[in-house]
């Protein structure tokens, strides 16, 4: 049997497509995430919020400086007009309070309350049993997150994003 050469191979071939594998990927692996977020009364796109929070934080005197929406807006790579959402949501739960800023009263502040800060010792469990749940070694995810990661800054420099 002849090995196929690339005019042989469909280049429209679905499973031959990039972006049919990264959706295709992302919704299953937001399935895992699912089961545990959920007793920390997360959603996959709040913990996103409540991660840039919790890196935030960890950043000298960061307890003495918010971030602003803008500003969690652009590490999560979202418009600010689809985080209000989810501000509001983790705002009910009291896990981040928000307010205006008082130098500029366009900008709104976020800021974990001790219960947000708290819940950061409950989400340490999640990295681990997602790793343990998708059955792929350590190093070859981080690997992944590596590609992920330089294919996104390309995508992004290519002006993806751009409105």
């Amino acid at each position: 049997m002849a090995v196929p050469t690339v005019r042989d191979v469909d280049p429209l071939a679905l499973e031959r497509q990039v972006c049919f594998a990264l959706v295709t990927t992302n919704r299953a692996v937001l399935a895992v995430y699912r089961p545990l977020l959920e007793p920390l009364g997360l959603t996959h796109p709040q913990y996103l919020v409540m991660l840039a929070l919790w890196d935030h934080r960890k950043a000298a005197d960061a307890d003495q400086f918010p971030l602003s929406v803008k500003q969690i807006a652009a590490a999560l790579q979202i418009d600010s007009a689809t985080l209000s959402p989810m501000l509001k949501r983790l705002e009910a739960q009291g896990l981040i309070t928000r307010a205006k800023n008082p130098a500029d009263e366009r900008t709104t502040d976020v800021m974990l309350t001790q219960r947000g800060i708290a819940l950061r010792e409950r989400a340490l469990e999640i990295p681990p049993a997602v790793v343990e749940r998708l059955g792929v070694e350590l190093a070859e995810l981080e690997n992944l997150h590596r590609v992920l990661n330089r294919i996104n800054a390309a995508a992004v420099a290519a002006g993806a994003l751009q409105s």
